[in-house]
């Protein structure tokens, strides 16, 4: 499995608009990847590790696949249409970062 996290850092008066991130940009995702993309995450960044706010990020997601290959040609015909949303939520150029899942651990589940 690979997470496709999307990492929008902080700067001072960053525009992010969290509402339309969470009930329209991550619906356009899921909506043109279907269901290759088998879940996502959304964090809202509060602080750093030692509680000092602002954090190092204002938002990120994390978009789980069962492989790259399967990302790339689920996400690919739809790159423009979804990178040209990003302007409507937020005026930070994300960092992406594709990582392959090695363990994953839910409340419950044992390791």
């Amino acid at each position: 499995m690979i997470k496709v996290s999307v990492m929008y850092s902080y700067k001072p008066n960053v525009r992010f608009d969290h509402d339309y991130y969470r009930t329209k940009h991550l619906p356009l995702i899921k909506s043109r990847m279907g269901a290759t993309l088998k879940y996502y995450a959304i964090d809202k960044g509060l602080a750093d590790r030692n509680g000092k706010s602002p954090g190092e990020y204002v938002a990120m997601c994390h978009l789980l696949c069962d492989s790259l290959d399967e990302y790339k040609s689920a996400f690919a015909p739809h790159a423009q249409e979804i990178d040209g949303d990003i302007r409507n939520f937020t005026d930070v150029t994300p960092i992406i970062q594709i990582s392959e899942v090695v363990v994953e651990n839910s409340a419950g589940r044992a390791p």
